[in-house]
């Protein structure tokens, strides 16, 4: 198996939409932009105890609440439970719910699939002006051959 290069990634322009790509994610889920990155960076980690999440999130804004929102919302799945004998913490894995959406954010970035351009698509639905240059973005995106 190939290494890949930096030329590769510059070749196949992953990163020339990715902010795009990420604004679209955490509006149409309601994240925040260090949530999203958080979970794509546990993604890449596998399975992780409560201590592995808070090292994970010193990259990022503080937020108190991180956890239990994402426990709450379905982003975060508990893999494996402590029982307080044998087993002294439990270990945790993002859910597939996440996965799916990471899926989604790879394949949109390296082309193979759009953004979608449905009323369920908060750029689309929303008056403000940010959501209307976001909304322009992402018709300019799907336009775009060479992604």
């Amino acid at each position: 198996m190939r290494k890949i290069e930096p030329s590769d990634l510059r070749e196949i322009q992953l990163f020339k939409y990715y902010r795009l790509v990420r604004k679209w994610a955490c509006k149409n889920n309601n994240l925040s932009d260090g949530d999203l990155e958080l979970l794509v960076y546990l993604d890449c980690v596998g399975r992780f105890t409560r201590d592995e999440f808070i090292k994970g999130t010193h990259a990022y804004s503080w937020d108190k609440e991180r956890w239990d929102r994402l426990r709450k919302d379905g982003w975060i799945d508990t893999w494996r439970h402590r029982n307080r004998t044998t087993i002294k913490y439990s270990i945790y894995e993002v859910s597939f719910k996440t996965k799916l959406l990471i899926t989604r954010m790879y394949k949109i970035l390296l082309g193979e699939e759009d953004i979608p351009y449905t009323a369920a698509n908060r750029f689309y639905r929303e008056n403000t002006y940010t959501d209307k240059v976001y909304g322009k973005a992402v018709d300019d995106m799907i336009k775009d051959k060479t992604r």
